[in-house]
């Protein structure tokens, strides 16, 4: 049996947070995901040496670590650009994080209760209680999926697994296969060695065999991205305004690509609220042209209530309501975009243009142009992989490619511009389609269906970028069952994993074989976190 490393309670959970604060390194430099391997696996080497609560404050410690240095940036606009004070700042996204790793903790109490002390057993547990808490994060609350597990695998060689099972279940094989790695350390250095390589094994054959081809080419667009670089500071500053609006529509009306796309509320005014020939201009020129633009500004009126919308124009669209394609933003942020019951005296604190918006449609139609459909959506909704999915519930009239229109200028010059990158990167290898990504200031860039950045501008540069994409048509596995029933396979194989596991527990055992803490006897109750 293994020596448990036996820390007090503080040291044990210390650590834990050093190990979370370590794996949020991981989602800066994707190259790094071997580091979120090893710290993961040293986790469930902690939770395994430890009684369920003091696992539960590991899996809290570990978590608001990972998810407080990965979502410092949330202090920019909370405190540079939201005007609350810097302490109340950082204590909102303390508490914040600790909420989130709550489901975390409960997870890792749950691998202390119920692990066997059989290596494949309790990596498969582990793992699935992993996929359960990434689960509950992602969905419960509106949730809050930034920096999931799998998401620093993008350019790892578990990638392979992103048309398959999506960003959820590539992070349940992180957390697997690194607790296998560590759980099956007994006896002599031979039999440690084993697991070690079986996932060595694992992890290059993923690498040597790549991602299998579900999509395939369709037809060859030339594309114009827009970059304004406004500051947020100076989004909304009515004297600003119309130099960012005439640089806004010059841009629209010189653009070389046959579909423009411009980043989310370029336009911040209603169209109503706009001089009546600047609306004019731009809605002339591509309904009556043969290029085609895609461009974001808020729509509605105080009666029926407002919406962060996408506008389609093209000569196609003359005749659909408004003259124009439109996409209104389903999924909105807290805080951002709506305010959650009883949190009205929080806002009330920032100095930020929040709004109260309608929600659009799961699964709208997409923007057709020249054979090809565009999936838009707005800012971080493309976090939600199992909503864009509900585009794919018709092969006919799923999207060629998806155009993510973004302002994240609310956050500087800060690791989100990075992560948002890599997020959009795994919905392209999810569903092996393209994303073209325009935003304020950055990453305004063209990702093909591999997940590899064939063009981008600079960040906090004002800019267009020209460049081709590809579309693609053809289905994913992904694509086919969470267009169908959502995330909820995935539910109902962690929950099975875990039920058998405590259906095992509960089951009578043999005399002379009692279930313990590896390197404890059974009924060992530990003063200390263990590693």
């Amino acid at each position: 049996m293994t020596r448990s490393l036996r820390l007090p309670p503080l040291a044990g959970c210390l650590l834990a947070a050093l190990l979370g604060a370590g794996h949020s390194l991981a989602f800066v430099h994707t190259w790094a995901w071997p580091l979120q391997l090893a710290v993961v696996a040293a986790l469930a080497r902690l939770a395994a040496s430890s009684t369920p609560r003091r696992a539960a404050a590991l899996g809290l410690a570990f978590g608001t670590a990972w998810l407080g240095a990965g979502t410092w940036w949330l202090f920019v606009s909370l405190h540079t650009y939201g005007g609350l004070p810097a302490w109340l700042a950082v204590l909102a996204i303390a508490l914040l994080s600790a909420f989130l790793s709550l489901y975390l903790a409960a997870a890792l109490a749950a691998f202390a209760h119920w692990r066997s002390g059989a290596a494949g057993h309790d990596a498969l547990l582990f793992g699935a209680l992993w996929l359960l808490a990434e689960l509950a994060r992602g969905v419960i609350f509106t949730g809050f999926p930034w920096i999931a597990s799998g998401y620093a695998q993008v350019d790892g060689p578990l990638a392979v697994l992103a048309p398959w099972l999506g960003v959820y279940g590539i992070g349940f094989a992180v957390a697997a296969l690194a607790a296998w790695g560590v759980l099956g350390w007994r006896g002599a250095w031979r039999e440690r060695a084993l697991p070690l390589a079986a996932v060595g094994i694992a992890l290059g054959a993923a690498a040597l065999l790549g991602p299998v081809p579900f999509s395939r080419p369709s037809s060859r667009l030339t594309v114009t991205l827009l970059q304004g670089n406004v500051a947020q500071d100076e989004k909304f500053a009515v004297e600003l305004m119309p130099r960012s609006l005439e640089w806004t529509r010059e841009q629209l009306l010189e653009a070389h690509g046959a579909l423009v796309v411009a980043p989310e509320t370029v336009i911040p005014l209603l169209p109503d609220q706009l001089d009546p020939d600047y609306w004019k201009t731009i809605t002339d020129h591509f309904q009556r042209g043969a290029q085609a633009v895609l461009l974001g500004l808020p729509l509605g009126d105080e009666r029926v209530g407002y919406t962060n919308s996408a506008v389609g124009i093209s000569a196609t669209t003359t005749a659909l309501p408004g003259g124009f394609y439109r996409y209104d933003k389903h999924h909105l942020v807290p805080f951002g975009e709506f305010v959650p019951t009883g949190f009205h005296w929080f806002t009330r604190m920032m100095n930020i243009p929040l709004g109260d918006f309608n929600r659009g449609p799961v699964g709208p139609s997409s923007f057709a142009f020249r054979g090809e459909r565009i999936g838009a959506n707005i800012c971080y909704e493309d976090l939600f992989g199992e909503e864009l999915a509900a585009r794919f519930a018709d092969e006919a009239d799923a999207p060629t490619m998806f155009a993510n229109i973004s302002n994240i200028g609310w956050f500087g010059d800060t690791i989100a511009i990075a992560q948002h990158l890599e997020i959009s990167r795994m919905r392209t290898l999810e569903f092996q389609r393209p994303m073209l990504r325009a935003t304020n200031t950055g990453a305004t860039a063209v990702i093909d269906h591999t997940g590899r950045v064939s063009a981008a501008l600079p960040r906090f540069t004002q800019g267009v970028l020209n460049a081709q994409v590809q579309g693609r048509s053809g289905m994913t596995p992904f694509a086919v069952w969470a267009a169908r029933f959502g995330l909820w396979p995935l539910w109902l194989f962690g929950a099975a994993v875990v039920a058998a596991s405590g259906l095992r527990r509960a089951a009578p055992r043999r005399p002379g074989h009692p279930k313990g803490h590896e390197g404890a006897p059974s009924g060992h109750r530990s003063r200390g976190c263990h590693f």
